[in-house]
């Protein structure tokens, strides 16, 4: 007995570091496999490519947008040599992302990087796959349109990198005030 409570107390814990990477890569992969789902769902399931428009609720439709550019109609890529080099470019970014959670040690940041890592992932997938990216939600107030019409990824990236910018103004660290000499 005096033996497996040794064993118990001789086991390492679990690093931390190790610990976020996991969790991080984690949220990524379900967001690209949800993404993916989702994406699959709109295009084949409901047909919307032929469709077009699905309105659900007053304030809530799907649109089929084939995504040509990155955001807000920026770095559109009008053929084949823009569309790989932006799939260069996003994959960079992709992997810096990458290279920041696996160092990360706070799990909030590792949340926020997880989310903007399979969002980013889930887009570049589409853009080698279809040559564009599939966007379909559309969240609108009347004809007040806040956002432009986007998808899962899009939303994991925006709310990751929101979650970044929350946390480094909130917790922003105090200099100590420089003695007189």
């Amino acid at each position: 007995m005096a033996e497996a409570s040794a064993a118990v107390e001789r086991r390492p814990l679990p690093n931390p570091l190790r610990v976020n990477r996991t969790f991080g890569l984690g949220i990524a992969i379900a967001i690209l496999v949800l993404d993916q789902a989702v994406k699959w769902i709109v295009t084949y399931i409901l047909q919307l490519r032929d469709r077009q428009e699905i309105v659900w609720l007053p304030f809530f439709q799907l649109n089929w947008v084939p995504n040509y550019g990155v955001s807000m109609g920026f770095l559109t890529a009008n053929g084949e040599t823009q569309r790989w080099l932006l799939v260069g470019l996003t994959a960079a970014i992709s992997i810096f992302v990458f290279a920041w959670l696996w160092r990360e040690k706070r799990r909030d940041d590792v949340i926020a990087l997880g989310l903007v890592l399979g969002g980013a992932l889930g887009n570049i997938l589409d853009r080698v796959r279809l040559g564009y990216v599939v966007d379909y939600a559309d969240l609108h107030f009347g004809s007040w349109r806040p956002f432009l019409v986007f998808n899962l990824g899009d939303a994991a990236i925006t709310i990751g990198v929101l979650l970044l910018l929350l946390r480094a103004l909130l917790t922003r660290e105090r200099k100590a005030p420089r003695e007189k000499v």
